[in-house]
């Protein structure tokens, strides 16, 4: 879109006129403070983008006024009154809703609606927008939607309660302190006993799930599940299995699990396919 801004002497301060492609007229209210210029909207008339620029101004010199005190008929967007309180407060403008914390940042999706984030995590959010479809987080990268769990080491197929859970119980904290992983490998799922005992189930999925065994530690469930892509591979499978990644252990002590590690009978038996009968 290009614009062309004319007529500037006869509008209010911080209020400019401009001109879309197609010969509309709309008007583009912004601000200064603290030497920041800051771009408050778009509106269809002047009067609209003067009562924005005024709200702007309130904003930011009147230390009274909160998020509490956003109405619906503001005429900035909830989104922009969180940047402008947080510039206001702590002195950082950030382009998304974000309002920062003690040791951490509130993202607001809306009023009451909001999500918390360890302050490493600023520099990432500051610039991806987060969008919500139910309950489900998500942002654009480079491209692709990418959901928030992904960013903590979540599975895309994980499930609340089961893979991970929120220590607190707040599904709307994303601190890493308050995410627990349970199950961090593919087909590996942590399992309990009748004795107490806690176990790590492998499957594998070919046509249908397969039991490739039960093993003491994740590690060996994650390797185990590598060997059984291994053995499926040579009998001809071609399944586009994604094979696990063990941090912190040499290629030795990798290969003795490997080696060591029983796999069922329905993996080992599995029967040998031709080409032919791709």
């Amino acid at each position: 879109m290009n614009e062309q801004k004319t007529g500037k002497s006869k509008l209010d301060k911080g209020i400019f006129r401009a001109i879309k492609k197609d010969g509309t007229v709309y008007y583009r209210a912004s601000l200064t403070y603290r030497g920041k210029h800051i771009s408050l909207g778009s509106y269809r008339d002047a009067g609209q983008a003067h009562s924005a620029y005024e709200e702007g101004i309130r904003l930011l010199n009147d230390s009274s006024l909160s998020l509490k005190s956003y109405r619906e008929t503001s005429s900035l967007s909830f989104e922009k009154w969180v940047c402008l309180l947080n510039f206001r407060d702590n002195g950082i403008y950030l382009g998304n809703p974000i309002y920062m914390g003690q040791q951490l940042f509130y993202y607001y999706l809306t009023p009451h609606h909001v999500l918390k984030f360890d302050l490493e995590d600023l520099f990432y959010y500051s610039s991806h927008k987060i969008m919500r479809r139910g309950n489900h987080y998500f942002v654009s990268d480079y491209g692709m939607q990418l959901t928030l769990t992904s960013r903590y080491g979540i599975k895309s197929y994980a499930v609340p309660g089961r893979d991970y859970c929120f220590r607190n119980g707040d599904p709307t904290d994303f601190r890493r302190e308050n995410l627990q992983i349970h199950n961090i490998y593919h087909g590996v799922r942590k399992t309990v006993t009748k004795n107490g005992q806690h176990l790590y189930t492998v499957r594998i999925h070919i046509h249908g799930n397969y039991l490739v065994g039960r093993y003491a530690t994740d590690v060996e469930a994650a390797i185990a599940y590598n060997k059984a892509i291994d053995i499926l591979r040579n009998k001809g499978v071609t399944n586009n299995f994604l094979s696990n990644y063990v941090e912190d252990i040499a290629p030795s002590r990798y290969a003795e699990i490997y080696s060591s590690l029983p796999i069922a009978p329905g993996i080992l038996n599995y029967p040998a396919i031709s080409p032919n009968n791709q």
